[in-house]
C-alpha cells in the first residue's frame, strides 16, 4: 500500500493482525486497571483498610492483606505494568509499519502517547483518586491473585535483587511509609473535619514529638533545684521539704554539683517520729540516679520504668549538674500540666491584648513558637531567656530588648542573673529596625537587634 492510498485498514488486515490488535487492547484495559489498583491501595490506610474488614465489606479481607504488607503488591503491579507497557507499544508499532510503513509508525506512536495517557494514566488514576475506597475493594481480589501468580512474583523478586545489586546499600526497606510530617498532616486534616477532637490532636502530637525531645527541654534546671545538705539533721530537712512540698530532694555535699543522693519524705517522716530528728540526712539518702541532658526522653520514661524511680538527676557534658528531671516532668510532656491542690499556679503566657503576651523566661522557645504560630531560632538554647541572653551577648537590664523574627522581646523581670518574665509583641509598623541605636520610646533602654548589637 502507498503512503498516498485511503487509509482502508479492513481491506488489508490479516488473521495475525486482528489477534495483535485484540492484545493491544487486553493490555490497554490491563494497564488501565492496574493504574487504579496501585492508586487506590496506596490511598487506603491500614486503618481503613481494618475499618472496612470489621464492615464485612466484599474484598475488605484481601484488601485487608495487601495493605499490612505494601511492599508484596507494589513490585508486582510495577513489573505488570512493564510488560503490558511494552508489549502493547511493540505490537502498536508492528501492526501500524505492516499496514502504513514509517509514517504509520510515527503516528501511531503519537496516537499510542495520547491514548496511554488518557485511557490508562489519567482517567484510572483520577477515578481512584475520587473514589479511593471504591477502587481499593475492586481491585484487592485481583491484585491478590495477580500477586500470587508464581511466575510474576519470582521475577518481581529477581528484578528487586538486580537492583538491590547494582544499588549496594539502597534496597527496598521496610517502612516508614508515611513520615511525621505526613502522619501530622493527616492528624491536623482530621481535626478539621471533625474526625477527631482538637485535646485527641493534641495528644497525638505531644507523642510524635515526645521522641525527639531530650532530657535538657524538660528538667527542673539548676537554679530552682530545692536541696539539702549532707551535715542538715533530719528535723531540718523536714521542714524544707514541707515548706517546699516536695517529696523528694537531693542531698547535696560540697556544693550543688556534688550531689551524693535522695531524701524522700516519707523516710524523714518516719526518722522524725522514731525520735531521731537531730541525726545527720545523710544517713536517709538514697543511691541518686544520673543521666545525660542529652538522653532522649522516651528513653528516659522507659529507664524509670524498669528502674522504678522517680527522679534523676542531669548532667552536662562536663560533669556538673544540669537539673533535675522527674517522672512528673516527662508525663507532662505527653497530657500537659498536671497540677495538684498545693502547685500556684503560674501560667507561661498571660495575653496583654493587642497581639502582646507575658511570657515566664523559662518558658520552651518551641512552645512560643507554637504559640504565636511561627519559628525561633533555638541552636544553643531551650528557653526564652536563653533566646535573649544570646541575642544580648550580656547579662540584660529590666526594660532591654531583643528584636527576633518580627517579635519584640523585652525584659520585664530579672532575679539575680536570671530573666523571668518576658514581654512579647510584634515589632511596631512604625519602628525602624534598622535604627539600633534608637532610644525605646516605652523604656528608654537602647533598642538591641537580632544579632546582640547594641548601640
Amino acid at each position: 500500500m502507498s503512503l498516498a492510498s485511503p487509509l482502508v485498514v479492513g481491506a488489508s488486515l490479516t488473521t495475525t493482525d486482528i489477534w495483535m490488535i485484540v492484545a493491544i487492547v487486553i493490555s490497554l484495559a490491563l494497564l488501565a486497571f492496574l493504574a487504579l489498583a496501585e492508586t487506590a491501595l496506596n490511598r487506603t490506610s491500614l486503618a481503613k483498610a481494618q475499618a472496612l474488614a470489621n464492615e464485612g465489606k466484599r474484598g475488605s479481607r484481601a484488601l485487608l492483606d495487601l495493605v499490612r504488607e505494601p511492599e508484596r503488591f507494589l513490585n508486582p503491579i510495577i513489573l505488570a505494568v512493564c510488560i503490558a507497557q511494552t508489549t502493547q507499544a511493540v505490537l502498536t508499532g508492528i501492526v501500524a509499519d505492516r499496514l502504513y510503513g514509517p509514517v504509520g509508525v510515527a503516528i501511531a506512536t503519537l496516537l499510542n502517547v495520547v491514548v496511554f495517557f488518557v485511557l490508562t494514566e489519567a482517567m484510572p488514576k483520577t477515578w481512584a483518586l475520587l473514589y479511593p475506597e471504591r477502587g481499593a475493594l475492586v481491585s484487592a481480589r485481583p491484585v491478590s491473585w495477580l500477586v500470587r501468580f508464581g511466575p510474576l512474583r519470582l521475577f518481581s523478586h529477581l528484578f528487586i535483587g538486580l537492583t538491590n545489586w547494582l544499588i549496594p546499600g539502597k534496597g527496598l526497606k521496610q517502612g516508614p511509609f508515611v513520615s511525621e510530617a505526613e502522619l501530622l498532616h493527616i492528624v491536623h486534616a482530621a481535626a478539621d473535619h471533625d474526625v477527631i477532637e482538637h485535646d485527641e490532636r493534641e495528644l497525638i502530637e505531644s507523642v510524635i514529638e515526645f521522641g525527639d525531645t531530650i532530657v535538657r527541654e524538660v528538667i527542673v534546671p539548676r537554679a530552682d533545684m530545692v536541696t539539702v545538705d549532707t551535715d542538715a539533721t533530719i528535723g531540718d530537712a523536714l521542714g524544707v521539704v514541707i515548706d517546699e512540698g516536695f517529696s523528694r530532694v537531693p542531698v547535696i555535699g560540697e556544693g550543688i554539683d556534688d550531689i551524693v543522693g535522695v531524701v524522700y519524705l516519707k523516710d524523714l517522716v518516719r526518722a522524725y517520729r522514731r525520735g531521731r530528728s537531730d541525726e545527720p540526712v545523710s544517713r536517709l539518702a538514697r543511691r541518686a540516679h544520673f543521666v545525660p541532658e542529652t538522653k532522649k526522653v522516651d528513653d528516659m520514661l522507659r529507664e524509670m520504668q524498669a528502674g522504678k524511680f522517680h527522679m534523676a538527676v542531669a548532667i552536662d557534658e562536663y560533669g556538673g549538674t544540669a537539673g533535675l528531671v522527674t517522672l512528673e516532668d516527662l508525663l507532662e510532656e505527653l497530657v500537659g500540666d498536671i497540677n495538684d491542690e498545693f502547685d500556684i499556679d503560674d501560667p507561661d503566657v498571660v495575653s496583654l491584648g493587642g497581639g502582646a503576651m507575658r511570657v515566664l523566661g523559662r518558658m520552651p522557645i518551641d512552645a512560643l513558637a507554637d504559640q504565636l504560630e511561627t519559628e525561633f531560632p533555638s541552636d544553643d538554647w531551650d528557653t526564652v531567656g536563653g533566646l535573649i541572653f544570646n541575642k544580648l551577648g550580656h547579662v540584660p537590664a529590666v526594660g532591654e530588648h531583643a528584636d527576633v523574627m518580627g517579635y519584640r522581646f523585652r525584659v520585664d523581670r530579672m532575679q539575680g542573673r536570671r530573666i523571668m518574665r518576658v514581654r512579647v509583641a510584634p515589632i511596631p509598623v512604625e519602628a525602624d529596625l534598622g535604627d539600633v541605636g534608637a532610644l525605646d520610646s516605652i523604656d528608654g533602654s537602647r533598642a538591641v537587634d537580632g544579632l546582640g548589637h547594641r548601640a
